[in-house]
């Protein structure tokens, strides 16, 4: 059965170590959406974080969409329909803010605006992120932060060492209320429960009346996982980390090496 719809992760997979497309990366994905193949860059990036890749890649025609926020929003990238979205709740973020406070580490909140944090000595990490994703960064109290607020995801951040004791102080009932996932050593980031690469890829693949087994997925961290475990196809580069390998149906070479075109050049 040939691909209908390619799902791509962003950091470590489209973009080399220089943060940029090679050349043979874009010409192979012009290829396969010129083809009717569907491309959806997939990542845990909000959307402004992403628009310049879409721009790159010419996906904002009216068959194209996008996967932002590690699942949570799926929408069309031209009419900015959406197909799904999933959100936290206020009393999700009372809970979150706290278990980050109680834990000792860097915490911010974004929304479809900007990234907040109540953290009067602002993460350096934040700031990466913000600087990244092209989002305003704003310090807001935790009273300042309203139920009329539409939060996306958060995201517990700072140095590895420090990340990682604070996960493990988190309670059992902390991963079984939210979706959590680890997407680099420094960002751990939480979510609504019915959010993740995976689940999103099969709702805009319903969405599409595109099947299960005409999917790919292409990714290299713990956040590509479902959606590669989902797909007909998984893909993980050559730079993966050794549980996206095991997971995986084929490897691909590393970003640094086109590893996107290489993989998809053997099912085009």
């Amino acid at each position: 059965m040939s691909i209908k719809l390619v799902a791509i992760d962003i950091d470590g997979t489209l973009l080399d170590s220089n943060r940029k497309i090679s050349p043979k990366v874009k010409e192979t994905l012009q290829r396969a959406n010129d083809s009717g193949i569907y491309i959806v860059l997939c990542t845990g990036r909000p959307l402004p974080g992403v628009k310049e890749q879409l721009a790159e890649l010419e996906l904002y025609g009216p068959n194209d969409y996008v996967i932002t926020y590690n699942g949570s929003l799926v929408q069309a990238t031209k009419s900015n329909e959406i197909i799904s979205q999933y959100t936290l709740s206020y009393d999700d973020f009372l809970e979150i803010e706290l278990a980050a406070r109680k834990a000792g580490v860097h915490l911010h909140t974004i929304d479809d605006r900007a990234i907040y944090t109540a953290n009067r000595d602002i993460g350096k990490y934040t700031i990466h992120e913000a600087f990244l994703v092209d989002m305003p960064l704003k310090y807001r109290a935790v009273d300042e932060m309203t139920p009329d607020m539409s939060i996306i995801k958060m995201m517990m951040i700072d140095e590895p060492d420090v990340l990682d004791r604070a996960i493990a102080q988190l309670p059992e009932s902390f991963t079984e209320k939210f979706t959590t996932v680890k997407s680099t050593e420094f960002y751990y980031e939480i979510l609504n429960k019915e959010a993740s690469k995976g689940h999103a890829l099969a709702k805009l693949a319903e969405h599409l009346g595109v099947s299960q087994e005409e999917t790919m997925a292409i990714g290299d961290n713990e956040n590509d996982l479902s959606m590669i475990e989902y797909a007909g196809v998984g893909v993980a580069m050559g730079n993966a980390t050794e549980s996206v390998k095991r997971a995986a149906d084929v490897l691909t070479t590393s970003n640094d090496e086109d590893g996107v075109a290489e993989a998809l050049l053997k099912y085009m």
